[in-house]
This record gives C-alpha cells, structure tokens and sequence, in this order.
C-alpha cells in the first residue's frame, strides 16, 4: 500500500544562527547548518506566524475584507486575518480575538479547515486558517486606524468566491488556501475539519536555546 502523502519534517544540526536585521514587525534571520554533509548558509524572515478566518453564514456566504497591501500597491479581498504576537497567545484565541476586532464578529463554532507555509523558501510564516461559523454580532465595536481604517467589508457566496478564485481575480493566500479548502470540505459533508483547539506542531516558533546568536 502507497503511503499517505505527507511533508516530512526533518531535523538538522544549526551550528549559528543570527538576527542580521531586526524589524518593527518581524526579522531577518542568517542560519549556518548541516545537511547532506554540507555546511550550508540561508537568510529567511522570521516570523511570528498568523491566523486567518473564514466566516460563512447560514446562508454559506464568506466574510470578505478589503484592504491596502503596501509591498504590492493593492487594495486586496483578503479574509481576516492577524499575527501570532502577543507571547502565550493561544492560537483559536487569537483567531476569535482577530474576527472581533477586524469584523465586529463573534462565532460560536470554531473548526480548523487548512494550514500552509506561505513561502517555505524564504519565511517560517506559518498560517492556520479556522471555519467560523453560528456568527453573531461582537458586543463591542473596535477602532481601527492605518491600513484598517478603510476597510470595506462584503459578504459573498462562497461559490462566487471560488470562481473569483479560480479566474484569477483575488490572489490573497489565505483566501485563496480558505476559499478552496471550504468548497471541497463542504462537498465532502465538512469530513476534513478538525476541532478548533487542535494540536499545531508546524506554528511558527522562536528560535530555540543552545543555538549560538551573532
């Protein structure tokens, strides 16, 4: 029988690593390690890692922000979303804490739906995207400033959303990853969720102790 598919994760020997850039939102790290009986050397971003949720209604309609996006100049339909930077935060908390203060939303019903890298290559981001669902309107209303502080806000089928998706015409990750992970769950009975205080081993982590800092 083949074996299910699956990423590996792998152990290496990092023999230095360093902060060669210290950012306002997250850092620039240098990694010297072992692997293939190589000395090898990769800068990457650093970075707390993120939640994203994708709210659907009774009436399977997402949830839909719209927001400026700096590094690509683009007011971009996103899903809410937000970093893992308050030390100890769990990871479902922020999430509900994220639909709060984005989208004026509470959901009785929390449901893992996807995870990705967003770029294994460069960064360590780590994403959990969860299902909310039962909504209701937040008791208390948030303000927002910078970027937030025009958010447009729409909610739109999710079978729109895919042909969005599928056309080209959004290229947000999280809700491209989201859009396509709920519209096959659903046509499978939502059988692949799993429960909102699931186990994350791939969050994103601090560097570890015992690792030689330049």
């Amino acid at each position: 029988m083949t074996e299910p598919l699956h990423d590996e994760p792998a152990e290496v020997e990092v023999t230095r690593s360093d902060t060669v850039y210290a950012g306002r939102v997250w850092n620039v790290r240098r990694d010297e390690f072992t692997y293939n009986d190589q000395t090898i050397v990769r800068e990457y971003m650093d970075h707390t890692g993120a939640v994203a949720i994708l709210a659907l209604d009774e009436d399977d309609r997402m949830l839909l922000i719209k927001q400026y996006r700096h590094p690509v100049r683009v007011r971009e339909w996103e899903i809410p979303a937000g970093l893992l930077d308050v030390t100890g935060e769990d990871a479902l908390a922020a999430a509900q804490r994220e639909l709060a203060e984005e989208a004026d939303l509470i959901a009785a019903r929390w449901d893992v739906l996807a995870e990705f890298y967003t770029t294994p290559g460069g960064s360590d981001e780590a994403i959990r995207i969860y299902l909310a669902r039962e909504l209701s309107p937040s008791a208390q209303a948030f303000d927002r400033e910078a970027e937030e502080a025009d958010i447009e806000v729409r909610w739109v089928p999710l079978d729109e959303v895919m042909t969005a998706v599928l056309q080209r015409r959004v290229q947000n990750p999280s809700l491209v990853v989201g859009t396509l992970a709920a519209h096959a769950s659903r046509a499978d009975g939502w059988s692949t969720l799993a429960p909102g205080d699931s186990p994350w081993p791939r969050r994103s982590q601090p560097v570890g102790a015992g690792v030689a800092e330049g």
